[in-house]
């Protein structure tokens, strides 16, 4: 979120100029004249649905089936965005990241568990051949 900006939307005005007279623009009658202001809405910052994150979850680190339900979640959260349903949304992505964020964990200790149990058999088995059985 940037507080610099705000969010909600100025409405547009018809301002009359205070010219008397042709103000040298050839071809338009002199008196006031209108102009229109055109009002920009710039959002903060979009919601993230993180569904590139919930692809790798799924794709790479689907352990127990989260990263498919952060998936599912990532999709619900896309959609709820483009409806409009900001809230919703929101609350659909917390749930993905949520869940990414504990798939990946689980993911990083097996891989981890399975480094250091990698080391362990090759140290016992190179203690085994050097110094046999007993």
């Amino acid at each position: 979120m940037n507080p610099g900006y705000p969010t909600e939307a100025y409405p547009a005005e018809a301002v009359a100029l205070q010219a008397s007279g042709n103000d040298g623009f050839h071809g338009q009658p002199g008196g006031p004249r209108v102009v229109q202001h055109t009002t920009v809405n710039i959002l903060s910052e979009p919601q993230k649905d993180h569904l590139v994150w919930s692809l790798c979850s799924f794709v790479y680190a689907n352990v127990c089936c989260l990263g498919l339900a952060a998936l599912v979640f990532s999709v619900k959260a896309r959609d709820q965005k483009m409806v409009g349903d900001l809230a919703g949304a929101r609350s659909y992505a917390s749930t993905a990241r949520s869940l990414n964020i504990v798939a990946m964990v689980l993911i990083s200790l097996i891989i981890l568990g399975y480094i250091i149990s990698i080391i362990v058999v090759s140290v016992k088995a190179s203690h085994y051949t050097r110094y046999g059985p007993y």
